[in-house]
């Protein structure tokens, strides 16, 4: 299936904000890497706040959809959090996705229009909502004792997962998110 220009548009523009954030790019940077005008852009996001909200909103969308696949064809709750944190390390490891555009985005979130800053912020309740319900449902089986509440903890693990990106991107270690995120879930088991 051959992607549509608008799709084309959204995943430069998703590999310029993860490379330099929100103020990091603009349409003129688009036009040269998809080979169109920047009036050509326009008329499918006329606002560059309207194009990365799009943006965030297929990045979020593809998220939940990763996440309700995880929780469908993996049999556990230690096995659901280990599939998200080697999902991550995999990307960074070869560069497939090496950075999360919404922790990129919420490094920035002052700056942002504020209609982006709603989207980036939902994305986050949501995933912070998944590893929640993940860690209850270990907590139930037994599987996870944990220290804090299941809110607290799935914000702790959250930080942990972008902190590590962040450390790995830093120093220039992929290895290094492993090597932080790795022991979490030895933290977490019962």
């Amino acid at each position: 299936m051959e992607q549509t220009t608008s799709e084309k548009i959204l995943d430069v523009a998703q590999s310029l904000v993860v490379a330099g954030g929100y103020n990091g790019f603009s349409y003129a940077d688009i036009s040269d890497a998809v080979g169109i005008r920047k009036a050509s852009i326009h008329h499918h996001f006329p606002t560059k706040a309207e194009l990365v909200q799009v943006l965030v909103d297929r990045y979020t969308q593809r998220a939940e959809s990763g996440l309700k696949s995880l929780r469908e064809h993996v049999p556990g709750p230690v096995e659901q959090l280990q599939a998200y944190l080697d999902y991550w390390q995999k990307c960074i490891l070869d560069a497939s996705e090496p950075f999360c555009v919404c922790a990129m985005l919420a490094a920035e979130i002052q700056m942002l229009p504020e209609p982006v800053a709603a989207h980036v912020r939902r994305h986050f309740e949501n995933l912070a909502a998944w590893l929640t319900s993940v860690l209850k449902a270990g907590v139930e089986k037994k599987l996870f004792r944990l220290a804090r509440s299941p809110e607290e903890e799935a914000q702790i693990l959250m930080a942990s997962v972008h902190g590590a990106m962040l450390s790995a991107r830093a120093l220039g270690e992929p290895s290094l998110f492993a090597a932080i995120v790795g022991p979490q879930i030895a933290r977490l088991k019962a």
